[in-house]
């Protein structure tokens, strides 16, 4: 093993022993609400529980922490309400608690109630969402993102039991929302009603197109290309992968060696057809390379499209050579900062064995090692140092072993 990575083992293990009691792991005491709402895989304890039930899946980390912050995250009335996604509630906890369940038959009760909730929140998404599509309305960001909407849920099914029926309905679901509409033929049917906020607002008053993995119809083209991958048997799969990739396609930038994709469009861009360069995204997860990357990379591999992957390979390599990319992210986190565009990178040379990709990883896993001790980082999963210990942990473990933690993520 590398120096860099036998590094991020240890910074990893450093940061999880940081965070090994729920009660002194947040700065001035346990927060009691909000993001960091212990139900919340964002920035609560299910987040935090992920780390540690990772580690001890690898055997770097102790079953008694992983089962402490299970316990602190499972605590309370589970939310299987309106709200209820991949990211909060049952859903949430019944991603966590599945890949202890991996490991550990003491959860088998537990996963089993928390499939049960999942499957009614799922089933009452997926009925809210065919009375819009069979209104021919646009749909709102909520329906299909990946944190809060059926991308989410329909990563998780997919995760859990690839064939069984709500997996098939989910993506059946995915494909359907990729197909026109009459009345908005001149944008594409998951063009949404709102602003990037989720919200109405006038300075969208025609909505927006969102590219991202976190917001916008990345997270259904991966979640699509992952499903093509693993010979899943939804009709129309593949026709709704070419639907989004000529979407993007139309919308790419840059050149051949360093393409790139916007974040989002305005209704306004849209018409102007024309990209401007201040559009380009820094490269996170969320909105930027980290993500459309990784996901141009499945739908390639997913339709046998090795220019696709080709694309994808230099869009994620011209960015980890660009040293103002780099510098353009905020933070360490997986959602805006250096973790996830790592372990985007990462993921997408173990998938490909891109020796280029390769050869940037120890740089940017140093830097994001480096960064670690300039400021206090939250402890959550999405933009703390949970998550960018399980990047760490993974770079420096070589593995990330089904089923995956960052399925939450659309990355695998």
């Amino acid at each position: 093993m590398s120096a860099p990575f036998t590094a991020a083992l240890s910074a990893a293990g450093q940061l999880a022993r940081s965070l090994a009691d729920p009660d002194t792991a947040w700065p001035g005491g346990r927060p009691t609400g909000g993001r960091a709402w212990p139900q919340s895989l964002a920035g609560g304890a299910s987040g935090i529980a992920l780390l540690h039930i990772e580690r001890a899946r690898s055997g770097h980390g102790s079953w008694d922490t992983a089962h402490s912050w299970l316990t602190t995250a499972l605590y309370g009335e589970v939310s299987a309400a309106a709200n209820a996604s991949l990211f909060f509630g049952a859903p949430a906890l019944a991603f966590i608690t599945h890949r202890a369940a991996d490991a550990s038959r003491r959860y088998d009760h537990v996963l089993k109630r928390l499939d049960e909730a999942t499957s009614v929140v799922t089933r009452n998404r997926l009925a809210e969402a065919r009375r819009r599509l069979d209104r021919a309305a646009l749909p709102p960001m909520q329906e299909f993102d990946l944190i809060q909407g059926l991308s989410g849920l329909a990563a998780h099914h997919l995760s859990r039991h690839a064939h069984d029926d709500l997996t098939h309905e989910s993506l059946a679901y995915l494909v359907r929302l990729t197909e026109p509409i009459t009345d908005t033929a001149s944008l594409p049917p998951w063009w949404m009603t709102v602003a990037p906020t989720g919200a109405p607002d006038p300075d969208y008053p025609g909505g927006h197109g969102n590219f991202g993995l976190a917001h916008g119809i990345g997270s259904a083209l991966s979640v699509l290309s992952l499903a093509l991958l693993r010979d899943v048997a939804v009709a129309g799969m593949a026709e709704a992968v070419e639907r989004i990739c000529a979407w993007t396609d139309q919308w790419r930038q840059g050149h051949e060696t360093a393409p790139w994709w916007p974040g989002l469009l305005s209704v306004e861009q849209a018409t102007s057809n024309e990209v401007h360069p201040s559009l380009r995204p820094r490269p996170s997860w969320c909105y930027g390379i980290a993500g459309t990357a990784r996901a141009q990379q499945l739908a390639g591999l997913a339709l046998r499209d090795p220019a696709r992957i080709h694309a994808a390979e230099n869009a994620v390599l011209a960015t980890l050579r660009d040293p103002a990319q780099l510098n353009a992210l905020s933070g360490i986190g997986l959602c805006h900062g250096t973790a996830g565009l790592l372990h985007a990178a990462w993921r997408m040379a173990t998938e490909t064995g891109s020796a280029p990709i390769n050869a940037e990883l120890p740089r940017l896993t140093e830097r994001l090692i480096n960064t670690l001790p300039q400021h206090n980082h939250d402890p959550e999963l999405l933009d703390g140092t949970a998550g960018a210990a399980l990047v760490l942990h993974t770079l420096g473990s070589g593995s990330a072993p089904a089923p995956h933690w960052d399925t939450f993520l659309a990355l695998a």
